[in-house]
């Protein structure tokens, strides 16, 4: 075993193993960055797209995902722009940007919402892989004692076991490292998308009678005016969830090799990302109300919709259960970052913060160990205390997505091209920021709203599917 000294800063410029500023050289690519994309967007959010479709109905369901996909590529091409400080300086972090272009005072703002985000991305990738784990055993019991049976299981044990595994895959030491596991995430989000759309396809083909509309699920005995306006508005946070990338997007184009300018580069790879993931949710959310009507399960995998073939809906639930291993890292590597780069700064002198050692070729660090360790149980925790997937879903959709996704990317490409005030720019992007910011609040409300009920029948640490 040898050891090494880390320092956050990298080594020697003019090594090969080193970019010009001294960090460990890029290898990124466009492929490597769609990879990331497609693993960060196409996560759970997929899984609730025919819900909010069936909440919001044939009209405003694919206009919202369409609108959704249209802001959410317009910004992040504004915020790839703004990687490169005017100077041509690289900026390591979405938070570094922030500063760079707009100060230390929203960087703090920047701060409180992104990682508050990522730490809710982390919780909810939790619940939602062991809402599959359980459901590929429930699909067995529906399968041998028919569909009436209750198959109810305890979902606990399934994110403890997820909680141990991320303990493990946390000790990859950063964004650089994880390649092969984004592009094996990709790759199996593609495989239970389009299970999804196949089942889908094969239940309309059925040619029951399911009930859907214009409007969406209608105002009647069983869904009163308040309860389909507060459904609508998370509805609303779940799509915006969905496309919920732009907080690692930074980190994602810093992984982006030397050569051509990062962000075209990064251009390139968010268009196809996004196109990839767009057609995808459409054909899910569309596909999924059509099969299932304004009866639309909120996860349209594990909600059981589909009982048969019981083999096909299980290989769906591995795939998710793949993905998510993979995009749970996706999320968590920027606040690992920002920790371990924060303590070093801190405590330049601490040898166990800033010491790594080498075993057989991978490199460990006892303080990386124990932090990472402390804040996946951190987070498998509070999925246990608090499983509800919709709902959660949303508020993490809504929280995000006016602040990382529209109102600083905007901001700062208005600092950075030094866009003058009122003028014709200026003005639409600011009527665009303000429209985002009104959808933001209604989703946060209508899924508030949706936790609250959930509280009132729920008993803390006794989740079940």
């Amino acid at each position: 075993m040898t050891r090494a000294h880390f320092s956050i800063e990298g080594g020697d410029p003019s090594s090969h193993k080193f970019d010009d500023d001294g960090r460990p050289k890029r290898t990124g690519t466009a492929l490597t960055a769609s990879a990331h994309i497609i693993t960060a967007v196409i996560g759970s959010g997929v899984l609730s797209l025919a819900w909010a479709i069936a909440q919001l109905g044939w009209v405003a369901g694919p206009i919202a995902l369409a609108s959704f996909s249209i802001i959410t590529w317009f910004t992040s091409t504004l915020l790839a722009d703004c990687y490169r400080s005017t100077s041509g300086t690289r900026n390591y972090t979405y938070r570094d940007v922030v500063k760079s272009y707009l100060g230390g005072t929203k960087q703090m703002f920047c701060g409180i919402a992104q990682y508050t985000n990522l730490v809710g991305v982390t919780i909810g990738y939790s619940i939602t892989t062991s809402i599959s784990m359980v459901a590929i055993k429930r699909s067995h019991c529906f399968h041998k004692y028919g569909h009436e049976a209750g198959c109810h299981m305890s979902n606990n044990p399934y994110i403890i076991g997820f909680g141990l595994l991320q303990i493990i895959i946390s000790q990859i030491p950063n964004f650089h490292e994880l390649s092969i596991l984004s592009i094996i995430a990709a790759v199996m989000s593609f495989a239970y998308s389009s299970i999804g759309i196949g089942l889908s396809i094969g239940k309309i083909a059925e040619g029951g009678h399911v009930e859907t509309s214009l409007t969406g699920i209608p105002i009647g005995p069983n869904m009163s005016k308040i309860q389909k306006m507060w459904n609508t508005y998370s509805a609303l946070g779940n799509i915006a969830f969905a496309y919920a990338f732009s907080n690692v997007l930074v980190e994602i184009q810093d992984t982006i090799k030397s050569g051509q300018p990062e962000n075209v580069v990064m251009k390139k790879a968010t268009l196809a990302g996004i196109s990839v993931s767009t057609m995808f949710y459409m054909l899910c959310g569309i596909l999924g109300y059509a099969a299932f009507g304004n009866n639309a399960p909120g996860n349209f995998l594990t909600g059981f919709g589909f009982y048969e073939p019981f083999w096909l809906v299980d290989i769906a639930n591995v795939c998710i259960v793949v993905h998510l291993i993979g995009a749970y890292q996706v999320f968590c590597q920027p606040i690992y970052g920002f920790v371990e780069k924060w303590s070093n700064e801190k405590w330049p002198e601490n040898k166990f913060i800033t010491w790594e050692y080498s075993v057989c070729g991978l490199k460990l660090s006892f303080f990386r160990l124990i932090w990472r360790t402390l804040y996946v149980i951190f987070t498998t925790v509070l999925a246990m205390l608090f499983p509800f997937f919709n709902d959660f879903v949303g508020l993490l959709g809504a929280a995000s997505f006016w602040p990382l996704t529209v109102y600083f990317p905007i901001e700062m490409y208005i600092a950075r091209r030094k866009i003058p005030r009122f003028s014709f720019m200026w003005i639409w992007m600011q009527i665009l920021s303000g429209i985002c910011l009104v959808i933001t609040l209604l989703a946060a409300a209508g899924s508030i709203e949706g936790l609250i009920r959930s509280l009132k029948t729920f008993n803390p640490f006794h989740s079940m599917s």
